[in-house]
């Protein structure tokens, strides 16, 4: 039971670390669209995008292979719960959120990436409305791990 909590520990850190490059990557998107003509602004921004969008991706590939753990776990680790089987359709709605706030955070990353192509962003009205998604995406994600409904 040790190793599935810190298993579990582990997963919620990477978790957590990933979601906040989740949420801050497209504040910075913000900024970057709201900096105007300031190039010296805009090249630290878009710095501090590519460093985080690279930590995010790192976060959510450790946070997936701990995920990995926790669902399979039981196959090879001992008094690991299963979660496979009746009564974890829960987990299935849980993870297609998490492929959407991963689909998310790569559209995120595209538009960054795009402003080296001399693409433009969308307006920073735009960009903020996007930014509040995956707060109701996690909201959802939560409550179906805590509440289990189905």
């Amino acid at each position: 039971m040790q190793a599935y909590l810190w298993t579990k520990t582990a997963h919620l850190v990477f978790v957590i670390a990933w979601m906040a490059a989740v949420f801050y990557l497209p504040r910075i998107l913000v900024n970057l669209a709201e900096a105007g003509g300031d190039r010296g602004v805009r090249t630290r921004l878009v710095l501090m995008g590519r460093r985080l969008y690279r930590f995010g991706h790192v976060m959510f590939g450790l946070a997936f292979l701990l995920g990995l753990v926790l669902w399979l776990g039981y196959r090879v680790i001992p008094d690991f719960p299963t979660m496979v089987g009746a009564g974890t359709g829960w987990l299935h709605a849980k993870l297609a959120l998490v492929v959407l706030l991963l689909a998310y955070f790569i559209v995120s990353g595209r538009w960054l990436k795009g402003l080296d192509k001399g693409r433009a962003l969308p307006s920073s009205k735009a960009l903020r409305w996007f930014n509040e998604l995956p707060v109701l995406l996690l909201v959802a994600v939560v409550y179906l791990v805590l509440a289990k409904p189905f």
